[in-house]
């Protein structure tokens, strides 16, 4: 019997920390999409440090961006660590891009490819640009036209995000960008 009502407190405790997670982590990204990041981050870091997988993806942006504390691209790879290890695609996007750039960690262009495929098979738009773009460029894998054209063309038609990231081609494009230039011909656009 005791045993039983032990388990018991024990879900109970589970539950109402993961509630308190999700109540800071609604209200510091309520903070921060206003751009109110000096409050927004101390209720970030709360939920993060809970376990709240977005609210550790989001406090790595703080650290990457400065947003209410130091830059700091060792801390925010750490804590997109954190949150892609849960599973979440725009942490393992941004995990990846740390290790495609170097930021926070040794440049391993390999282990970006891997977190950018985890991602993109989540259909995440970012994930699936930049999965295409290593495939064209044979960064981190072997070059692959038909794959870099396949991924590509699931970026820029992907619901959340695609018709950005064709907005940003074409305008890198128009700039004189010769790899934005190459992806549109390729995709023919």
């Amino acid at each position: 019997m005791k045993r039983l009502l032990f388990m018991l407190m024990a879900v109970m405790s589970l539950t109402a920390s993961a509630q308190n997670a999700d109540r800071l982590y609604d209200e510091g990204k309520k903070l921060y999409d206003a751009k109110n990041y000096t409050e927004a981050f101390p209720k970030l870091k709360a939920a993060a440090e809970k376990g709240h997988k977005k609210a550790q993806y989001r406090l790595g942006r703080c650290y990457e961006k400065g947003r209410g504390t130091a830059e700091n691209e060792k801390l925010a790879f750490q804590w997109y660590e954190k949150s892609a290890a849960q599973g979440y695609a725009k942490a393992q996007y941004e995990l990846g891009d740390c290790y495609k750039d170097g930021d926070g960690v040794a440049k391993d262009r390999k282990k970006a490819v891997e977190l950018f495929k985890k991602a993109a098979a989540q259909e995440y738009a970012e994930a699936e640009f930049a999965l295409g773009k290593a495939y064209l460029k044979g960064k981190g894998i072997t070059a692959d036209q038909a794959q870099a054209k396949k991924w590509l063309k699931r970026a820029v038609s992907n619901e959340k995000g695609g018709s950005e990231i064709l907005t940003e081609l074409r305008k890198e494009a128009a700039d004189g960008d010769e790899d934005a230039k190459a992806i549109l011909k390729l995709l023919g656009k």
